[in-house]
């Protein structure tokens, strides 16, 4: 018998690919970007996105600045490195994994220039992608030299994302810097000012001139009290409600793990007021717009950055979230290679979070404010429905005041427009004249089957009746849709059916449409349904003729 050992191994380049991959949104590299410069100490991030003309092609080129620590040899080797990373274990740090700046890899040319304590290290990793996918890890050439130039770093990035760069317009980054990185945290809103006075100077595509950006996520501020609101806008106030609920503490589970947290319930003309990004009916909206329910709700961050959102947990008739512009962050969340998810998190921490950020919601929803802005919605509601019966009713007056009317022994006949008129005008004639039409309508109902039970006249019992439909349309046409079973009589207001042309029903059964002309003046033109193969003929009252 033969023992022996294995040692477990890795592929380093399909691990390397794999990672690169992983980061399925193009924007990423700019998460991990401003995250690597503030683990820096940076406190000046430019970034600048660049379309360069190589011999007739377009190359997508990113700059990133910053003025942070700078790397030494060893960062620098940490930089390019799978799973190598300085941080692991420094709980002030956002990186840890050592995976971020491998999405730089899904690239054609990566250059780093970087100064720690006057030592320049220039880094170029040429065809990273291309070289991964022929089962190579690339060699990365590194040149130093003495520098009297500050510490910092500059990244220059080659044909990212294979050139692809309908997501780098200057609008949808500045959008997603302030809701998915660190530079849009909303710690400032708990009084952690570290990083209050960075800054960001931003030029994505589109622009022609570089923006300084502010730190921090943007709120709009709050509204006045809901009874101020309803003086000034009536049954609109809970669209211009704005009011925060700040929140800070430790999970009763767990009460070793701290939690921060921000919910924001804010109106419709709010949030348009303080997020140019939000598609608007009927606007031009700029591209990479999106709407509330993409958008708002309650995020699940570490670091203080976005990952994911779980509207589930607040929903109970289903849209509620949408009201919400709310973050609650938790350094024990722990994180997929990609930050795109919290699924690694134990269950029982999530538990825990999930009881939180309930209660707070019903805080939220429990409170007098809301009970108001409830009552105030119904009253919109309310108001919106009676604004359309007064719209329905001017139309309606308009509408009667250019129909087409008649006078028949001083009765006042409407044309009708639609189904329900033709019956209408039908008991009307019926009223008039008795004996106008050769049946005695017993039952009316439009929910299913045909509209009409009627008999042949009204002084026999309807116990010794025979009983038959009436179907009543508006406009019949070749496509009739019920049966000609039991079909005594069919009253419409006009047809586009010709002489000997062919209408079919549900069945498939087929009855020519026949036309005979009045005999003498008080006779009428008569329109007939026939089926060669039987002597019954369908009468058609075409009310119009």
């Amino acid at each position: 018998m033969n023992e022996f050992t294995i040692t477990p191994s890795v592929d380093e380049t399909q691990e390397f690919i794999e990672i690169a991959n992983d980061f399925s949104n193009p924007l990423d590299i700019v998460r991990e970007a401003i995250s690597n410069s503030f683990d820096a100490n940076a406190r000046k991030v430019e970034i600048y996105f660049r379309v360069l003309q190589d011999f007739g092609e377009s190359i997508l080129e990113i700059i990133i600045k910053d003025d942070g620590i700078g790397m030494d040899k060893e960062g620098l080797q940490s930089f390019f490195d799978l799973g190598n990373s300085k941080n692991r274990g420094n709980q002030e740090k956002i990186g840890e994994k050592g995976h971020g700046t491998k999405v730089f890899f899904n690239s054609t040319e990566i250059k780093v220039i970087t100064r720690q304590k006057r030592i320049e290290y220039t880094a170029i990793l040429a065809n990273p992608i291309k070289n991964l996918h022929k089962r190579t890890i690339p060699p990365v050439t590194v040149k130093s030299q003495s520098t009297e130039k500050t510490d910092g770093t500059e990244i220059f990035i080659l044909g990212y994302n294979a050139n692809r760069r309908d997501r780098f317009t200057h609008d949808i980054l500045k959008d997603y810097i302030l809701w998915f990185t660190k530079f849009g945290s909303f710690e400032e809103r708990l009084g952690i000012e570290n990083l209050k006075n960075s800054t960001l100077i931003l030029q994505g595509l589109g622009r022609n001139e570089p923006e300084e950006i502010r730190f921090g996520h943007i709120f709009p501020p709050e509204s006045k009290p809901v009874n101020d609101l309803f003086e000034q806008h009536l049954v609109a106030a809970p669209d211009h409600y704005c009011k925060q609920l700040v929140r800070s503490g430790h999970l009763k589970k767990f009460p070793e793990i701290a939690f921060e947290a921000i919910f924001s319930v804010e109106g419709n003309k709010v949030k348009q007021q303080s997020n140019p990004m939000l598609r608007r009916g009927g606007k031009n909206n700029p591209a990479g717009s999106y709407t509330v329910q993409e958008r708002y709700g309650v995020w699940l961050c570490k670091d203080f950055i976005p990952v994911q959102r779980k509207n589930e947990w607040i929903t109970y008739k289903g849209n509620e979230f949408i009201k919400f512009h709310a973050f609650f962050n938790c350094q024990k969340l722990r994180l997929t290679a990609n930050r795109g998810s919290i699924d690694n998190t134990p269950t029982e921490y999530l538990d825990d979070i999930k009881n939180e950020i309930k209660s707070i919601f019903d805080e939220i929803v429990e409170s007098d404010d809301w009970r108001q802005l409830a009552w105030l919605e119904q009253e919109a509601d309310a108001y919106k429905t009676s604004e359309k019966e007064k719209k329905d009713f001017d139309w309606r007056k308009k509408k009667i005041n250019k129909t087409n009317i008649a006078k028949y022994k001083n009765v006042i006949l409407v044309e009708p427009e639609r189904e329900s008129g033709v019956f209408a005008l039908v008991i009307q004639l019926s009223t008039i004249e008795n004996n106008l039409f050769p049946f005695h309508i017993l039952d009316y109902d439009t929910h299913s089957g045909i509209d009409v039970i009627a008999k042949g006249d009204k002084t026999t019992p309807i116990t010794l009746s025979k009983l038959c439909y009436v179907e009543f349309k508006y406009y019949l046409t070749e496509d009739f849709n019920h049966s000609f079973l039991n079909l005594h009589s069919v009253v419409c207001w006009e047809t586009q059916l010709k002489h000997n042309s062919i209408a079919k029903d549900i069945a498939g059964d087929e009855r020519k449409f026949e036309i005979t002309q009045p005999r003498d003046n008080n006779d009428y033109t008569h329109y007939y349904l026939t089926d060669s193969r039987s002597s019954y003929r369908i009468e058609v009252y075409v009310l119009k003729t």
